[in-house]
């Protein structure tokens, strides 16, 4: 994704790829559910993959497990808190010990990817820097307890808040997208700057869809830390400029949580088709092999110079004649499922 004031972002062809299952993480004290004394188990179970862009020289699978694809960065984190975050209501002392009945703030599984700005390169910036930066930043407060479960707005803004304040200066510019499953309520909320997004798939229907945030075509929404010799000609958009929305999620929905590669390339029907396969899926290998697929799928399309795809699309309706064919670009999408 590059989008510096108003150079337009890059394409090429997608090198090797990558596949992820990740586990889901455990933990020995879980909240109850509303109105009920039995412990819940609300969970997101989840699965990455994706490729890095052609000619990304900065390839290496330690970084993509590490939570890197290319200029794209992700993170999976899950917190549970025994005690809550210091917000619970008082329980008379008999049932203390049990954790379980105590009222908590802050428990979630939460997930987020960030796209970083191709067009920094030219500066002889790494993309990839600022994005991977955003995401490890919001991953440590979820592991760390210091998010609210119901704000992933605040989150984003306190891992920009991060990095601002870091001592040594990270240039750069990203999309990013959260998503949290808030334990106690079991809703998802979300909070999404720029042209990464999400989709919810219920019963082979769309449910729920994120919108994407464009000053102008292919030029999306995006924070920047520029230096300050480049203040006047980089686009620089505040967190709380993101969309936000809470639903209710049902067990079994199925979430797909990407950057753009995914959505600029695979039309929503072939999502949807991908996706309905793996409703109320909880084995991490099969969801694994979806994701994978779907990857796969972006990486065949955006290749393919005679496919009509999205990308192509939206230039058209933009007034911009780019013809047919796909928009190869680094690839990362999260495939989750509700465990609840």
């Amino acid at each position: 994704m590059q989008a510096i004031a108003s150079l337009s972002r890059g394409v090429g062809v997608a090198l090797q790829g990558v596949v992820r299952g990740v586990v889901r993480n455990q933990s020995t004290t879980e909240p109850a559910r509303a109105g009920g004394a039995e412990p819940a188990d609300s969970r997101l179970v989840t699965a990455v993959s994706g490729f890095p862009k052609p000619g990304y020289n900065g390839y290496n699978i330690d970084n993509i497990l590490k939570g890197q694809i290319g200029d794209d960065a992700y993170f999976v984190a899950r917190h549970v808190d025994e005690w809550g975050s210091g917000e619970r209501e008082e329980t008379p002392e008999p049932v203390r010990e049990n954790a379980t009945l105590a009222k908590v703030r802050g428990n979630a599984d939460v997930i987020g990817v960030a796209d970083g700005v191709g067009g920094w390169r030219q500066y002889g910036v790494d993309p990839g820097l600022f994005s991977n930066h955003l995401m490890r930043s919001c991953e440590r407060l979820v592991q760390a307890g210091f998010f609210q479960s119901n704000t992933p707005s605040k989150l984003l803004e306190q891992g920009f808040r991060e990095m601002q304040e870091n001592k040594q200066q990270i240039v750069g510019s990203s999309t990013a997208c959260l998503m949290m499953l808030c334990h106690s309520d079991l809703k998802l909320y979300t909070a999404n700057i720029g042209d990464s997004g999400f989709l919810v798939v219920r019963c082979g229907e769309v449910v729920h869809r994120s919108q994407e945030q464009q000053h102008y075509f292919n030029t999306p929404f995006q924070l920047s830390l520029p230096p300050t010799e480049l203040l006047s000609e980089v686009l620089a958009d505040r967190p709380d400029a993101a969309d936000q929305y809470a639903f209710s999620v049902e067990d079994g929905d199925v979430i797909l949580l990407a950057t753009d590669g995914i959505f600029d390339n695979v039309p929503d029907r072939l999502l949807v088709e991908e996706m309905d396969k793996v409703q109320h899926c909880k084995d991490e290998v099969v969801l694994q092999q979806s994701a994978n697929t779907i990857a796969l799928m972006a990486r065949r399309l955006s290749r393919d110079s005679q496919f009509l795809s999205p990308f192509s699309i939206n230039a058209l309706a933009a007034g911009i004649e780019a013809g047919p064919g796909g928009k190869p670009d680094d690839i990362t999408v999260l495939l989750a499922t509700v465990s609840l």
